[in-house]
């Protein structure tokens, strides 16, 4: 079977740590179970572009148990787990290219791999190989009947190609599934990402001052953690109303280049460019940390710190230092790359149970509906949502009401006012 992954030999590894996983993520293993008996995705090929993580390996196994035929591939250079890259292959015998650490050249070559398998669905998180296809291989659109996409940067993209017009297949935005942006985006972006930052630096977060740029549900849960750690926070907006929302929630908001001379540490979460730029790094305090848990590492102007600064040198793994000119230094963890995939393990399972149930529900969903619906971004159907909310619940040993027959009734009408 081709495939291209670090070291065969960590396979065993990767298994222990995929079942490890497995035992925190309930819905999705019921779900595969039903997909088992019923086979909703047989003989669909799919080509998945993901983070290649234990959680990641699970979905795959939900979609293999329906029927579905895999390619899978990294959706960032840094955030693939070579022991579960290689387990993927030898144990579950998914056709995997993955390598932490691959270069540019590879890993669009790994790209070009899962487009070579003539997907009839694509799986994407961020959106690479729908870009691609439709910028470069067009030839490949003949086979697809649908998508979808699994975070916010990618949807913006799909969402921009698709008001203009370039969009050639329907798409789910699954990163917009309630059971997917409030609890992985808020839960799982804010635990993990602080997780990345000890374990690269191992600083203590308790009483520094913590940056965070963007007050969307990850710069929420961002700030939320860091806060409950015993940090400082500061929020970056350019969005009135999250600005507003963030000084409501007891946080300083202010512009960057005043942040930037409080900085400890500073994490990027807004899924644009040069949020971090040439008047922040001049106005920095020495030793600060900057980082992006944002899909692209484009967040952080890299370029244009490596111009300002006279030297750098590796620190600690994954910890480059630049010295100003000045004297100053500045911390760079990750090359810019997701912090908490790159410097850590990315979501916890728990919460990627629910993320990875609406990927494989939209994948079974899209094979019954793909011929019906026209190109376009399309929102998670509310029953999916809701079944998966139920579902974790169960999972959860969580019990709650439900309406009375009077109660529903009152709720339909209008014609009841001020009793």
């Amino acid at each position: 079977m081709d495939h291209h992954v670090k070291d065969i030999a960590l396979a065993d590894a990767g298994k222990a740590r995929i079942e490890w996983a497995d035992r925190d993520m309930p819905v999705l293993a019921s779900i595969r179970e039903r997909f088992e008996r019923e086979k909703p995705l047989s003989g669909v090929r799919v080509s998945a572009c993901l983070h290649v993580t234990t959680e990641t390996a699970n979905l795959m196994r939900t979609l293999q148990a329906g029927g579905a035929d895999i390619v899978l591939c990294a959706s960032n250079p840094l955030s693939t787990q070579d022991d579960v890259a290689a387990a993927l292959v030898l144990h579950y015998g998914i056709r995997t290219y993955a390598i932490k650490g691959e270069d540019t050249e590879t890993y669009y070559r790994h790209i070009d791999a899962a487009i070579a398998f003539k997907p009839q669905m694509t799986m994407d998180d961020g959106a690479d190989v729908v870009g691609r296809i439709h910028a470069e291989q067009p030839e490949a659109l003949e086979h697809i009947i649908g998508g979808t996409e699994e975070t916010t940067t990618g949807v913006i993209r799909l969402q921009a190609m698709a008001a203009d017009g370039a969009l050639k297949y329907p798409i789910m935005a699954v990163n917009d599934a309630d059971t997917k942006h409030l609890f992985d985006n808020r839960y799982g972006t804010g635990q993990s990402s602080l997780d990345g930052v000890i374990r690269a630096t191992n600083r203590l977060i308790a009483g520094r001052t913590v940056v965070v740029s963007g007050y969307g549900y990850c710069g929420r849960g961002i700030a939320q953690r860091a806060e409950g750690m015993g940090a400082n926070v500061i929020v970056l907006e350019v969005d009135p109303l999250r600005a507003l929302e963030a000084v409501m929630d007891g946080y300083r908001v202010m512009p960057a280049v005043e942040a930037a001379a409080f900085c400890d540490i500073w994490i990027t979460v807004t899924g644009d460019l040069n949020v971090i730029d040439h008047d922040s790094f001049a106005a920095m305090k020495d030793g600060a940390i900057i980082c992006n848990s944002g899909h692209f590492n484009a967040e952080i102007n890299i370029p244009r710190l490596r111009e300002m600064s006279v030297s750098s040198r590796e620190v600690r793994p994954l910890v480059e230092e630049f010295t100003m000119p000045d004297g100053r230094t500045i911390c760079l963890l990750a090359d810019g790359r997701l912090v908490n995939l790159a410097c850590a393990e990315g979501h916890p399972a728990s919460v990627m149970d629910m993320s990875f149930a609406n990927q494989a529900l939209c994948a079974e969903y899209m094979v019954s509906n793909a011929a019906s619906m026209a190109p376009g971004v399309y929102g998670v159907p509310a029953d999916i949502d809701k079944g998966i909310s139920k579902l974790k619940l169960e999972t959860l040993g969580v019990k709650i009401d439900t309406l009375t027959p009077e109660q529903a009734k009152y709720l339909a009408s209008w014609q009841e006012g001020t009793i």
